[in-house]
């Protein structure tokens, strides 16, 4: 009997050792909290790519190709797309040539319009085109035409154009 009566006087004075400690627990917490700030300084940038202008089998007479260029700039980026004069010997902006067999050369000109009336050159507010970036991929037809009576040596031509976007 001596037994149950210390487990019975234990009992309550461990249940209160154990409600002291999970008591005293509740009262020691506390928290404390700041804030800081997320900062960006965002740039403005543009990205650009273009398809190549495949002209195909030339004969002599008018042949015309586009290709596509794509933009992609920052929202309210204002842009202008220049193309450069080339790499054929003499070429120009208005007066382009493709390089062939025995350093030939087969004249064509790249324009803003399918009615090959606007010459798309390389001189910022002169014969670029302009935009202004969303932030989406926004594209823009170059369109090229090489002229008829061009009698030149049969063979493969190439030019390369550098595309260029000013911002």
């Amino acid at each position: 009997m001596k037994f149950l009566v210390t487990i019975k006087s234990a009992l309550p004075a461990a249940i209160g050792v154990l409600a002291l400690g999970l008591g005293s627990t509740s009262v020691f917490a506390a928290t404390v909290t700041t804030t800081f700030q997320v900062t960006a300084n965002v740039q403005a940038t543009c990205a650009i790519s273009a398809t190549t202008a495949a002209f195909g089998p030339y004969a002599g007479v008018v042949s015309d190709t586009t290709s596509i260029v794509t933009v992609t700039c920052s929202t309210t980026t204002t842009y202008n797309i220049g193309l450069n004069a080339g790499l054929g010997t003499g070429a120009t902006v208005t007066s382009r040539a493709m390089t062939g067999p025995s350093s030939a050369l087969l004249n064509y000109g790249l324009f803003q319009d399918a009615a090959h009336s606007v010459n798309w050159g390389d001189t910022v507010g002169t014969d670029t085109i302009t935009g202004t970036g969303n932030g989406l991929a926004q594209t823009v037809t170059i369109f090229g035409q090489v002229s008829a009576g061009q009698f030149v040596a049969p063979g493969a031509y190439l030019d390369t154009i550098t595309a260029t976007i000013t911002f």
